[in-house]
């Protein structure tokens, strides 16, 4: 089970009226920005019109005795967080979203979903806010578990409205919102490659990591791979941007044919150090920052078995950029993957609950800007800094001390001191901040 929920802010975009389950039901891949399959989707409403606030997923947990315990902290967190973000809910929304299985059909689906569906709404019952409505959504069509007209909510259920003929879709267009697809192909950019095609990647991998592990359990040696680390990065980042964009699936392919498996070998590795994946992080803005998100996409692809884990650094900035550059669905999809592989790095942690509270990343940016900033100043006053003066890292540590818990990538509690052993992965070396 994800145990990573994933929420949003109440926005002030256009206002639309939705009417009945069968519009609520079109409006759930707009309101997410994508398809969210095998998920429970909760939508907070606020006021006598319905507006709606924020919006939390989580894969369907597959065990039904771990349904009564999730429904409690889903309807928790989200009335909680909607409280911290300015208002307590008065109404919820519950989806319930599931392809069926080989040989299920989607009645089946909702009747099996049925009891999950009632936990929602008793645990959030419990919070005294009601759910208004709750809706499975199965093989292209709906059921609601709450109305029992079967003039409009019949047994066999009803079909989807046909993509972009509904009020939803034709207000999305004019705002200029777009559904990425399914979750499940968003996950698909950033899975691993195949068995077959990751076999020359793995050995890379295995190369790499013969050579850089010394180097990275020695502190002058981690500073030389740290440099290394983000020259390499820079000349595939320029190769990457001199490549024109194309599809989806046909970027991908492009890129991953642009870097080769040695050059993906030692860009993975080299991140698992903190500090030069902090450096990396810089890279979030301006031109630069869609070269770098191509680029953290085509190493988390690159992460093959046995070094599955290590794609929690690539999928962790990918999820930084996207969201810096204001693409939350993307986002979420990315960090939501690096804690479903590492579930304590840090990093993730802190870019994911600042992401779900709707907090502006240009905080995150402002902290990174001035990381960046020190290192050159503190480059240019080494002389200085020999004869006595403070170092610039001291004072960068002090004021970094005054940030709030998510406002850089640096601040959770437990930074690891220099000389201090590093976290060893499987066939490598990697650390979870």
């Amino acid at each position: 089970m994800n145990q990573h929920h994933e929420s949003t802010g109440p926005s002030d975009e256009q206002q639309i009226t939705l009417r009945g389950p069968a519009e609520l039901a079109d409006a759930l891949p707009y309101l997410m920005g994508f398809h969210p399959n095998d998920s429970v989707v909760m939508v907070a409403l606020h006021g006598g019109r319905g507006r709606f606030g924020g919006r939390l997923r989580l894969g369907i947990p597959q065990s039904a005795q771990e349904w009564p315990s999730v429904a409690e902290q889903l309807a928790e967190c989200l009335i909680k967080g909607s409280e911290r973000r300015g208002g307590r809910p008065d109404a919820i929304v519950v989806f319930l979203c599931q392809d069926p299985a080989e040989g299920e059909t989607g009645g089946q689906v909702m009747e099996r979903l049925r009891p999950f569906a009632q936990r929602l709404r008793t645990a959030c019952g419990a919070l005294d806010v009601p759910v208004l409505e709750a809706l499975c959504i199965s093989g292209s069509r709906y059921w609601s578990y709450c109305c029992p007209d079967a003039r409009c909510c019949p047994v066999d259920g009803n079909p989807l409205a046909v993509p972009g003929t509904s009020v939803m879709a034709a207000a999305a267009a004019y705002a200029g919102i777009q559904v990425r697809g399914s979750l499940r192909e968003m996950e698909a950019r950033l899975a691993p490659l195949t068995a077959t095609a990751g076999a020359g990647q793995q050995q890379a991998l295995d190369s790499a990591g013969a050579t850089l592990l010394p180097k990275l359990l020695d502190e002058e040696g981690r500073r030389e791979v740290g440099g290394s680390t983000v020259k390499l990065a820079r000349r595939l980042m320029q190769r990457l941007g001199e490549t024109p964009v194309a599809m989806p699936s046909l970027c991908d392919l492009n890129d991953d044919r642009l870097i080769s498996h040695e050059e993906a070998a030692a860009l993975i590795l080299g991140l698992q150090d903190r500090e030069t994946r902090d450096r990396a992080a810089e890279w979030m803005e301006g031109p630069e920052a869609e070269s770098a998100l191509r680029l953290w996409r085509a190493l988390a692809r690159r992460c093959v078995a046995p070094y599955e884990e290590h794609a929690a650094a690539p999928l962790t900035l990918a999820g930084w950029v996207a969201w810096s550059t204001g693409d939350e669905p993307a986002a979420r999809v990315a960090l939501g993957l690096a804690l479903r592989l590492d579930p304590g790095y840090t990093f993730a942690q802190l870019l994911h609950e600042a992401c779900n509270q709707g907090l502006d990343p240009e905080t995150l940016r402002r902290c990174l800007r001035g990381e960046r900033t020190t290192r050159t100043v503190r480059r240019g006053h080494r002389t200085g800094r020999a004869a006595g003066t403070p170092s610039v890292r001291a004072r960068a540590a002090g004021r970094r001390g005054t940030q709030p818990r998510t406002a850089g990538p640096g601040t959770a509690t437990g930074r690891r001191r220099a000389g201090q052993p590093r976290t060893l992965g499987r066939r490598g070396t990697r650390t979870r901040r």
